[in-house]
């Protein structure tokens, strides 16, 4: 986890009421179209340097969140503030350039890499986004970004298949750390690599954010990877925040009903931990 921080410190990212509903299709021609209640008034606060977990089961509204903070999405209500600036009154060139603070890290790292490009060409992408550099200075930040999470800038001119599935999520990372965001959204980062390639791709998301302050929101079904990465975790279900507060208290002293629902799939290790029974 990271080291703690200032607690006047203002947030980094402030999410209030946030409300998102979906219309179905109408089962009258005139009636009104049934909503599906993703999302019913969340709310939460991301300190700098600081990571919060999102635990939820599939349909929860976790990956919702995670499109709203990212504005790839519109919420029906509420707010999303980063660094103080609400993210979806931005007008476009604005919301542009203040992606340069907020990027995200997929679930699959194959199919979040474009197979038909390099990987300079992909992880250079937010450069090219940003009208930042020319061609070759945006190489050479990408070959930076590389060696930053452990690969070779001999690597840029390679494609993704001929990655591994931990190296192809390092290559995700380089690309969201291309521009020294201050938050990445981290949707089910680990979840489509194995076991043991989990614990290092995890551990070199932790000192990376050891390194330059960066603040995590996770988004995952696994309290073990939540356990392992978050400094706080709220637990989501229907759409609402049912419990929250820090991993370790959380999963030893669980007050909602679905949260020991949630813990009754893993078993508490000696060190404290959590692991798949």
């Amino acid at each position: 986890m990271s080291p703690t921080t200032t607690p006047n410190s203002a947030p980094l990212l402030e999410v209030r009421d946030l409300v998102r509903h979906y219309p179905l299709p109408r089962e009258k021609i005139f009636g009104p179209p049934p909503m599906v209640q993703a999302l019913n008034g969340v709310s939460f606060d991301v300190q700098p340097g600081r990571s919060l977990g999102i635990v939820g089961e599939s349909g929860s509204g976790k990956s919702t969140i995670a499109r709203l903070v990212m504005a790839l999405d519109t919420p029906t209500s509420g707010s999303i503030r980063l660094l103080g600036q609400e993210l979806h009154r931005l007008p476009a060139p604005a919301l542009r350039r203040a992606r340069r603070d907020f990027q995200m890290v997929f679930q699959d790292p194959y199919g979040s890499l474009d197979p038909r490009q390099t990987v300079a060409r992909i992880v250079a992408e937010p450069l090219e986004a940003l009208d930042e550099g020319s061609r070759a200075e945006q190489r050479e930040r990408a070959g930076e970004s590389l060696a930053t999470v452990g690969l070779r800038s001999t690597d840029l001119d390679k494609y993704p298949h001929e990655f591994s599935g931990g190296q192809r999520q390092r290559i995700a990372i380089a690309r969201a750390l291309i521009t020294r965001p201050k938050l990445i959204v981290a949707d089910e980062p680990v979840s489509a690599l194995d076991v043991s390639v989990q614990a290092q791709v995890l551990n070199l998301m932790q000192d990376l954010q050891q390194q330059y302050g960066i603040s995590y929101l996770l988004i995952s079904h696994d309290l073990a990877v939540v356990n392992h990465l978050c400094d706080e975790v709220c637990v989501v279900l229907k759409g609402r925040i049912v419990e929250r507060g820090e991993p370790r208290e959380l999963f030893s002293n669980a007050q909602h009903a679905y949260t020991r629902a949630l813990l009754d799939a893993v078993q508490q290790t000696p060190a404290g931990g959590v692991v798949h029974r």
